[in-house]
């Protein structure tokens, strides 16, 4: 089912950004719901592009025990149902899995690449028993056979987030509660444990870049590069830039998106300080890092308040992203569309949203071959509690998008 988002027009005089005039952003918009699944909750980062294929990949949970594996397909405009993990996966009830919270990924041959997650009070509370929580495995599926579980990462331990080097296949993941960074060759079945990178806090996210290096933040807000051809780590020698007096909670806790403009040498960062970056990543050690400030400036929030968890660059070179969750807003009660102009350093607010429209979107450089960003969206349209529905945001910021 698809149907045009409903438009709140924001009036902002604010240093940077403005509002479209009224009625040119809804027919770039289509919101797209998750069928056969009615105690959905939620979607978390668990969203991603199939080139191969040129399709989206969803992961929708109902915040519990229970998963199901979406496929949307741009050309016919059509959301299936791939079925549910825990069946797939012929999961016992000692492995239950709460949500998948990494984002998925897809090799050159159209498999696709995911980790799962406890997801809920009972991993936080009952790890290392045995009603606890068991540990997060590593999923590989594809339309032909299937899925397939490739196994627990780490005993007792969630998955946060996986990538991947599409030329070799090689997986990257992140475990939580301790932060271990896993290298994991599907094709070996070679697990290997590179030890902690961070403490108190496991960052959410960790990105490649186009030789198939991986990164990720350490505790100190430094990035830390795994180094494929030399298999080893590089640890940067200054934190990633952030607000001064920004609250320690803010500033510790590492990348919330990304997304990639190869053409430009260029991936963009958000961090969780609300910082927008620009990095410029070498084959052999740390690339340049560069400050493009706050991801909006309100004069109605500190700049270091709000959380973005979601990122997409557009063909036309933009970037475009919606802030606010999690109880973090740059307008009260608000999500806002922005829009970031790297050749004039503009940042533009397109539209606005009450939360019972978007509570929350994720989703990290999901462009399809037509040019249309995807973001996975949730919404509490009693606005009350954590009551919240999941669906798919399809955006095309330079066409209208056709029914």
């Amino acid at each position: 089912m698809i149907r045009h988002l409903p438009l709140w027009l924001l009036c902002l005089c604010a240093a940077h950004a403005f509002a479209q005039p009224k009625g040119t952003i809804d027919k770039h918009i289509a919101t797209i719901e998750y069928p056969d699944f009615p105690e959905a909750h939620s979607t978390w980062g668990s969203i991603g592009y199939n080139a191969a294929a040129n399709t989206v990949h969803i992961g929708v949970t109902n915040h519990a025990n229970n998963i199901g594996l979406y496929t949307f397909d741009p050309a016919q405009h059509a959301m299936k149902l791939n079925g549910f993990i825990r069946d797939m996966a012929h999961l016992r009830p000692y492995q239950w899995q709460g949500k998948i919270h990494s984002k998925i990924v897809a090799g050159q041959d159209g498999t696709i690449f995911f980790s799962t997650d406890g997801g809920e009070s009972r991993e936080e509370y009952l790890m290392e028993h045995p009603q606890g929580y068991a540990g997060g495995f590593f999923m590989q599926w594809n339309a032909k056979s299937g899925l397939k579980n490739l196994g627990i990462g780490m005993q007792y331990e969630s998955i946060k987030d996986v990538d991947i080097d599409p030329k070799t296949g090689l997986l990257y993941a992140v475990t939580y509660p301790q932060a271990h960074f896993l290298v994991y060759d599907p094709a070996r079945n070679n697990l290997r444990d590179l030890g902690r990178l961070a403490s108190s806090h496991v960052p959410r996210v960790l990105f490649t870049d186009w030789w198939g290096n991986c990164y990720y933040v350490d505790w100190r807000q430094r990035l830390v590069k795994y180094e494929k051809d030399a298999d080893s780590l590089v640890f940067a020698r200054e934190a990633l830039p952030a607000f001064p007096g920004t609250p320690g909670s803010k500033i510790i806790t590492g990348v919330t998106a990304y997304a990639k403009d190869e053409a430009k040498g260029i991936i963009y960062l958000i961090t969780y300080g609300a910082k927008l970056i620009a990095f410029h990543p070498a084959k052999e050690g740390i690339g340049k890092v560069e400050d493009l400030g706050g991801v909006i400036e309100t004069g109605q929030a500190p700049a270091w308040g709000p959380y973005v968890p979601n990122l997409n660059v557009g063909r036309n070179g933009k970037l475009y992203y919606i802030i606010g969750g999690h109880g973090n807003y740059v307008l009260k009660d608000k999500t806002v569309l922005v829009e970031y102009d790297p050749a004039t350093g503009k940042k533009t607010i397109l539209k606005d949203y009450p939360i019972t429209a978007i509570t929350e979107a994720t989703g990290s450089d999901i462009r399809d071959k037509d040019g249309n960003l995807y973001f996975a969206a949730r919404r509490n349209q009693s606005g009350k509690g954590d009551d919240t529905r999941p669906y798919l945001i399809q955006f095309n910021p330079e066409k209208e998008i056709r029914k």
